[in-house]
């Protein structure tokens, strides 16, 4: 039985598999393939996935030749004479003085002379008819779209609902039963007249018709979902400048001429020209595949759609949007071959495989066994050489059934229960603010041993506010607009100008005054500090109107810190920096006196502020210091200095914990999933945040980052297991951790990221985790999930659905197998004994859409419950059929095929049926009690262990729904459609014994669920120990 079931060439990861691993399993399933175009819709296409590498590569190619070999083809260029382009009259009307191929051209070819031609940034401007500073006007956007296009990319038509049909229809067995009912109906009106010849042959054709209509819905209905996913995916928000204002826009809004703000982690949402900025570096890995990052500036201003801004800030004009970009030829290729296939959808191809084959072996055999009887009787009766067309119609009745044996034994449904299961947990958790990127991540959430979490905006709500400061020797708490009089009276002028340049000037964020109501645009860090600031009456544009900007290094995760570099008024240059604490502490030798004049740092100043950082920090604030340095003439004009600083402030930030998270965290841990917190923060914040959150516990280890990194592998497989909170981490820190932990201890590890340098982290765990709100577009490209709410709260949502996803799909298979394995030894053993199969072929294809499409409905897509986070997650490589479902499967069949082998062989004489039409009355209640048998073991399928599996049930009205509908249609098919079902109408007192029949299992399951299968005390599916006692129920 093990070697039988094995799935080893059916195991491939959950992310990034192998090609070797894809194409083993592949072959493995071989043949047993009823309709490969429905079954392998969802997996990756090899060859469309070729032919999209070499288009991309192509373009890679074309475009790398214009990045790096641009001298050369310019040399070209002006030797051969530049390309003529005529002006439209409607763009020379609307104001424009550039044809759209040409602005287009100059920056993806890299034209620093044809940019010169036309006047550098400012003439191309003027040509767009816009203005850097104001932007383009919200009434000249339907023009510009007109003439320049619009900032959308070819994507591949959705496919309508009769394509579905027409795949639907490429099922093989379904072909051959159709061509079954075309001989039927053809060799019955010739023996049997019209129209009683056509009805066996009708009742098959209208079977088809009917699981190809709800095939096809329910694969209409699936790919709308999917539809609606790639689309919230594609959803990316820039920063531009419109009408003199800076506001947000998708990227789909822009325009030629827009002025959009580039900071790190952002895409170049379109081809565009560098106005202005600093210390831009951009990856164009994406376009050109060259690793190398490219400094951008205003001798190399190109900047490309679909390239990332790797570190600093800048303007831009866009130049090119659309498909004359070469990003929109790229993105083109991006959606051809399919997504990589989900572990559980591989399984579960390997499982219909095994019982394909069985069942096909199973379908030659009844065949074999129909014919042989056939045979044989007609020679015992001497009939042999006779041969009429009715004797036809009963072999090719026999062949029919062989068929729909088989269509019932291939449970093709099985892989697709995946999708439909993934699709619908995926459409709800967007729902609940969790945007799932890639199919295997959501099935994958549910395995998850470990989550990794930052801090800010996870933990914390990501509101940030000054709560205290230290300066001048002394901390001050700060209580909203009451203590801006109490800090203007207890300050000097001059340190209150020092505190104000400190905080305005060294700043990337910006404040806009829209009639009277102020927006601040930048981080929530930058965003506190600024509030902080005018809260003390002060003017953002009058603090920077008389310094001149001479270069900014931006805060990133590395640096742990933002440093300014501006002249001043007078000429002189000074310095600002601001970070974390001890590390701009360590770069200051002077602080500032009340008076406002610099003194030095002694080592018993140092020691005093320490102090006051770890007070501050232990009250869960973030904490920063902000330092000046003024610059000699000898200075290097454009090096920041990193030592010889003044201390202003340090100033402490709070960052309250989001409701809910130490609830999420208490069920994180019921759950069996470990949650380390990973920050940047100071370790006493760090320790503080995650005692609140229930993280940090009295054996747990908060380590920081310095010393985390400077551990050996000994020491590190040591210590791992016990680290709950890394602080003052580096994103290579956050990798470190997420790559010991998948493989020193086999680890299924969730991990949250929101910067630009978190991205190896995300691709290396088994679920990357961005966030929607606070995280870079590289971040969410990276990532397997976005949280949109950047809630810790919804992480762990996920989790529950994933669980829910891998459970549902155990309760089909359960479901699914009991009716394959009755169905077939029924229709098996009744031909090789009778001579006769008691289901007919339109039977069968009803029992088929049952247990197939309506099954898969019924059971894939319950929600989840509460009780699913009480266990611990399966463990990898846990058998997919458990013991317990085994014994499910076993007993039910047992029961199943015990009372109706009962009913088929001596139904006639324990009902005491007579007259001609008895057997018919016999095969009809054969028929629905093995119906109802299905809809009560689809309910007592709702629950693999415990005994209660009416829990939830009347609140999941699709699974009410597929009952009441497969009720209803039964009753119509056995008291309104025998003429083509093959059925008679029963009595109440049969339709009686038919539901006691079906209902009799649900007393079985009670009693095959106290029967133990487990010698170790864990949960059938990996989850928890065998319930007993009162816990059964």
């Amino acid at each position: 039985m093990e070697k039988l079931w094995s799935l080893e060439d059916f195991d491939v990861e959950n992310k990034r598999p192998s090609p070797e691993a894809q194409r083993r399993w592949r072959s493995a399933v071989g043949a047993v393939v009823k309709n490969p175009r429905r079954r392998f819709r969802f997996i990756a296409d090899f060859a469309k996935r070729d032919a999209a590498d070499k288009k991309r590569k192509s373009i890679q190619e074309k475009i790398r030749v214009a990045l790096y070999v641009q001298k050369a083809a310019l040399q070209f260029i002006d030797a051969g004479g530049r390309i003529e382009y005529k002006l439209s009259e409607e763009a020379r009307e609307a104001g424009f003085g550039i044809h759209p191929d040409e602005l287009a051209s100059i920056v993806h070819s890299h034209d620093i002379r044809a940019l010169k031609i036309h006047g550098g940034v400012d003439g191309i401007a003027r040509k767009v008819s816009v203005s850097v500073n104001e932007g383009v006007g919200e009434r000249d956007l339907p023009i510009r779209q007109n003439i320049f296009g619009v900032n959308r990319y070819a994507e591949k038509q959705a496919r309508t609902f009769l394509m579905f049909v027409w795949e639907a229809l490429q099922d093989l067995t379904l072909i051959i039963l159709m061509v079954c009912a075309a001989v039927s109906i053809g060799v019955g009106i010739a023996t049997e007249g019209w129209p009683k010849g056509m009805y066996d042959g009708s009742g098959i054709l209208l079977s088809i018709i009917l699981v190809v209509m709800v095939t096809a819905i329910s694969d209409y209905k699936q790919s709308l979902q999917f539809k609606k996913l790639d689309e919230e995916k594609k959803k990316i928000f820039v920063h531009v400048t419109r009408d003199g204002k800076r506001q947000k826009i998708s990227i789909y809004n822009l325009v030629i001429g827009d002025i959009v703000h580039l900071s790190i982690g952002d895409q170049v949402p379109a081809d565009g020209i560098f106005i202005s900025g600093y210390s831009l570096l951009i990856d164009e890995s994406s376009l050109s595949g060259e690793s190398e990052p490219v400094n951008v500036d205003e001798e190399k201003p190109f900047l490309l759609s679909g390239t990332k801004v790797q570190d600093g800030s800048a303007k831009m004009l866009v130049t090119a949007v659309g498909m004359r970009t070469e990003w929109g030829k790229l993105m083109e290729t991006l959606s051809e071959g399919g997504e990589d296939e989900t572990p559980l959808q591989v399984k579960l191809n390997g499982v219909a495989t095994i019982i394909g084959k069985i069942g096909l072996g199973f379908a030659v055999l009844t065949f074999l066994i129909l014919t042989g009887r056939f045979l044989v009787e007609k020679a015992l009766h001497h009939q042999f050489t006779v041969w009429s067309s009715t004797d036809g119609l009963a072999l090719l009745n026999y062949f029919a059934i062989a068929v729909t044996i088989i269509v019932v034994a291939v449970p093709e449904g099985l892989p697709l229960a995946v999708t439909l299961s993934l699709a619908f947990a995926m459409n709800k958790l967007m729902t609940e603010r969790a945007l799932v990127r890639h199919l295997a991540a959501c099935e994958t959430m549910g395995s998850a041993s470990c989550i990794c979490t930052d801090k800010t905006g996870t933990l914390t709500t990501n509101h940030m506010v000054v709560t205290k400061i230290w300066l001048c020797e002394k901390s001050i708490e700060i209580k909203g607009k009451e203590s801006e009089d109490m800090l203007k009276s207890e300050l000097s002028e001059e340190v209150l100008s020092l505190l104000l340049q400190v905080i305005f000037q060294n700043t990337g964020s910006e404040v806009v005054n829209v009639d009277g109501k102020i927006t601040i645009y930048g981080s929530p860090t930058e965003t506190a500090i600024l509030e902080f600031g005018l809260l003390l009456g002060a003017d953002f544009d009058e603090q920077r109107r008389n310094i001149s900007i001479l270069k900014i290094e931006p805060f990133n995760s590395v640096r742990k810190k933002m440093s300014l570099l501006v002249a001043r008024p007078n000429g002189r240059k000074r310095a600002f920096c601001k970070g974390a604490s001890e590390i701009i502490l360590r770069m200051c030798n002077k602080f500032v006196d009340p008076n406002g004049e610099p003194l030095d740092l002694s080592d018993q100043h140092v020691s005093n502020i320490t102090d006051v950082i770890n007070s501050f920090a232990s009250e869960a604030l973030r904490t920063l210091c902000l330092a000046f340095k003024d610059m000699d003439d000898s200075s290097d004009e454009r090096t920041i200095p990193e030592e010889g600083y003044t201390l202003v402030a340090v100033v402490g930030i709070k960052d309250p914990v989001r409701p809910g998270v130490k609830d999420a965290v208490k069920t994180c841990l019921a759950a069996g999933v470990t949650v380390r917190m990973v920050t940047g923060d100071n370790i006493n914040t760090a320790k503080a945040i995650a005692k609140e959150c229930g993280i940090l516990t009295p054996d747990g280890v908060a380590i920081d980052g310095q010393e985390f990194r400077n551990l050996s592998a000994e020491q590190m497989r040591d210590i791992i297991p016990r680290i709950q909170v890394v602080a003052r981490s580096l994103p290579l820190d956050k990798h470190t951790l997420v790559t010991n932990l998948r493989n020193m201890f086999g680890e299924i590890v969730a991990v949250t990221g929101d910067g630009t340098n978190d991205a190896p982290a995300l691709q290396e765990a088994d679920i990357g985790l961005a966030m929607g709100i606070a995280g870079t577009e590289v971040a969410k490209e990276n990532a397997d999930v976005i949280i949109m709410d950047d809630n810790f709260a919804t992480i762990v949502n996920v989790a529950r659905w994933g669980r829910s996803v891998y459970i549902n799909i155990q309760k089909f298979v359960q479901f699914q197998l009991t009716v394959n394995v009755v169905a077939l030894v029924l229709n098996f053993f009744s031909a090789c004994i009778s001579g006769s199969a008691p289901l007919t072929a339109v039977q069968l294809l009803w029992v088929n859409m049952i247990m197939d499409t309506l099954g898969a409905l019924a059971l894939a897509t319950e929600p989840p419950n509460d009780e699913l986070l009480k266990r611990p997650p399966v463990p990898k490589g846990a058998s997919f059929i458990t013991k317990a479902m085994w014994r499910n499967i076993i007993g039910q069949s047992i029961y199943q095929l015990a009372v109706l082998a009962v009913l088929n062989f001596t139904g006639k004489q324990l009902l005491g049926l007579n007259g001609s039409d008895a057997t018919m009355v016999l095969n009809t209640l054969i028929f629905n009690a093995f119906v109802f048998c299905q809809v009560f073991n689809e309910i007592n399928s709702r629950d693999i262990e415990k005994i209660n599996i009416f829990r939830g049930m009347f609140s999941s009205w699709v699974f009410l729904g597929v009952i009441f509908c497969t009720v209803a249609f039964q009753a119509v098919i056995i008291e309104f459609l025998g003429t083509f079902a093959s059925t008679v109408p029963l009595n109440w007192q049969l339709w009686l014994l038919s539901v006691l029949i079906g209902f009799v299992s649900m007393p079985v399951a009670v009693v095959l669920k106290c029967i133990p299968v487990e010698i170790k005390t864990k949960h059938h599916d990996g989850y928890e120990e065998l319930p007993s006692g009162p816990d059964l129920a």
